[in-house]
């Protein structure tokens, strides 16, 4: 039985189609389906004869297969593959053109119509990850034994480092590794199946990013992604991925939606071991207490009534 591509939406991606449960395989088209999704996207950029070859089936196979997903043909499944790849790699500079052209640039207050898209991405964002990938994800990081790495991208990365501060406060064993360098790349020789890496990853994405993810991976360590719709290749490595979606009325990608997944993680997070991290965050404001680290600290009554100005209590007037 084939699938309509029309019933599924303009933006369906072919991974989408080749993952839709009950879609009726023989045994050959299978092994195609493998082919493409062990190596998204590149395996199906090729000639049908070069997919088949890596496939071990014949060439009219990879056409049936095609059929069968709804297409025409196999030219018409890379079309839409070829725009999926397109659309994935777009920069601000391909970009420009169109948004700069669009509703952005007609509108009398492009900061509030720019805030107006943001929210509406917000919006989307609350219906792109189920409740039960939050649990997955949680039950990934929660374990104490379990050392967490998080690693981002150019922007991803300040969001990685939030995170990785809320952890911090949470549990043990976390490292950010921040901006990605060659001896950062050292700390893969201590990674394994107890590790799991979080991973913030968005359109256009870093190949440092992917090669440390995938590197993490073949030594066994367990891995989170924060993603944008188009998967980060990262994906094919990931024990739990999260979607957000990203386009604005902007060149740019908006992070807010995934600032606000990230933060919505933290608190599925709190709520689920509240128990087991209240005495940690109590030692840590017992060490923050002692070090005066912010003003709400009794140390620091002493900085406020040594600074210039009106003092409490203070009965002297200028006359």
């Amino acid at each position: 039985m084939s699938l309509d591509i029309r019933t599924q939406g303009k933006a369906a991606s072919l991974r989408t189609l080749l993952l839709k449960s009950g879609l009726a395989l023989t045994p050959s088209e299978e092994r195609i389906v493998q082919v493409l999704l062990a190596d998204y996207p590149t395996a199906g950029l090729g000639t049908a004869t070069g997919l088949a070859k890596r496939a071990g089936v014949s060439d009219p196979t990879v056409g049936r297969l095609a059929v069968k997903l709804g297409f025409d043909g196999y030219p018409a499944m890379q079309a839409r593959l070829l725009a999926e790849v397109e659309t994935r790699l777009h920069s601000p500079l391909l970009m420009m053109e169109a948004k700069l052209h669009g509703d952005l640039a007609e509108s009398s207050e492009p900061a509030a119509s720019y805030m107006r898209s943001v929210i509406a991405c917000l919006d989307k964002a609350t219906l792109t990850t189920p409740a039960a990938t939050y649990e997955r994800a949680i039950q990934l990081v929660a374990n104490p034994r379990s050392p967490l790495t998080l690693v981002g991208g150019r922007f991803s990365r300040h969001l990685a480092g939030m995170l990785a501060g809320y952890l911090t406060q949470l549990r043990p064993g976390v490292r950010d590794l921040g901006v990605l360098s060659p001896q950062s790349f050292d700390v893969l020789i201590d990674m394994d199946r107890r590790d799991v890496l979080i991973v913030f990853d968005y359109r256009r994405y870093q190949n440092d990013v992917m090669n440390f993810a995938e590197q993490a991976a073949a030594r066994g360590a367990r891995i989170l992604l924060f993603t944008d719709p188009w998967l980060s290749p990262v994906a094919e490595h990931a024990e739990v991925t999260i979607v957000s979606p990203v386009e604005a009325a902007s060149p740019y990608d908006t992070l807010a939606p995934a600032l606000a997944q990230m933060e919505a993680f933290v608190a599925h997070l709190l709520a689920a071991t509240s128990k087991t991290t209240r005495a940690r965050i109590e030692r840590l404001e017992e060490v923050r207490s002692h070090n005066a680290v912010t003003l709400d600290h009794d140390r620091q009554q002493q900085a406020r009534r040594n600074f210039p100005g009106p003092k409490a209590g203070n009965q002297e007037q200028d006359t």
